[in-house]
C-alpha cells in the first residue's frame, strides 16, 4: 500500500473553545456537521453517510483541547494513521482556531482539504459563525 502523507489545516471558528469542543467530541455533535449519523460505543465512533459508515477508535482526548481518531482500516492495515481536531486559541487575540491533522494518498490530498473545507463550512453553519 502507498504512503499517505500527513497534512494540517487552520480554521478560524468564532466560537467559544468550550462550545466548540462538544461538536467535535460527542456522537451528537459531529452528528450535527460531520457525519449524518454518529454512534459510540466506549473507545469506538461509528459514521455513518447516506449508505456508507465507517468506524474510528478514539485514540486520545483532552477536555476542551483535542480528540484523535484511527479509522479502524488503517488499525487492521497496521497503519498508524490518525485525524485529528486540535482547539487552539491565539493569547493575544483570543481567536479560536480550529486545527485538523489528517493523512492522505498524493494525489487525493487538494480532494480531502476541499472536504475538510466543506465540512468545517457546516460545522460554522450549525455554531452561527459562519
Amino acid at each position: 500500500m502507498s504512503e499517505k502523507t500527513k497534512y494540517e489545516l487552520e480554521f478560524v471558528v468564532q466560537s467559544s473553545p468550550q462550545l466548540l469542543y462538544q461538536y467535535i467530541s460527542t456522537p451528537s455533535g459531529l452528528s450535527e456537521w460531520f457525519a449524518d449519523n454518529v454512534n459510540s460505543r466506549g473507545e469506538l465512533f461509528t459514521f455513518i453517510w447516506d449508505d456508507s459508515e465507517e468506524a474510528a477508535k478514539l485514540l486520545s482526548k483532552k477536555s476542551g483541547e483535542r480528540v484523535k481518531f484511527r479509522w479502524t482500516a488503517d488499525e487492521e492495515e497496521g497503519d498508524d494513521y490518525y485525524f485529528e481536531m486540535r482547539i487552539q486559541v491565539d493569547e493575544i487575540t483570543k481567536d479560536v482556531s480550529l486545527m485538523i491533522t489528517d493523512y492522505s494518498e498524493d494525489d487525493e490530498i487538494e480532494e480531502n482539504k476541499m472536504l475538510w473545507d466543506n465540512m468545517i463550512g457546516n460545522l460554522k453553519h450549525v455554531l452561527g459563525s459562519a
